[in-house]
């Protein structure tokens, strides 16, 4: 499932430190936190979708893998996404 390019841009003014900072690792946790709660919405009606729920694992894996690297840069900017997307420790 993609997003539209409004609501990217959104998150990247959100996130970002301007609307043209989408390289930031705040606003790509935020596209792909989207991008999931999308994907499983999609997986919770349709459960022998096999080649999505392996690019949702795949979407889940790099979102790790940003949040461990603000962890470490940035503690406080790492609670701070965290709690304003409502993503589990």
């Amino acid at each position: 499932m993609t997003i539209s390019k409004e609501r990217v841009a959104e998150l990247t003014k959100q996130f970002g430190k301007n609307e043209k900072d989408s390289g930031a690792a705040e606003v790509q946790v935020a596209i792909l936190t989207e991008r999931i709660n999308a994907l499983t919405g999609h997986l919770s009606s349709r459960k022998r979708d096999h080649a999505t729920r392996r690019g949702l694992l795949g979407m889940v894996s790099r979102r790790r893998s940003l949040l461990d690297y603000l962890r470490k840069r940035s503690p406080e900017r790492y609670v701070d996404v965290i709690n304003k997307l409502n993503i589990r420790k």
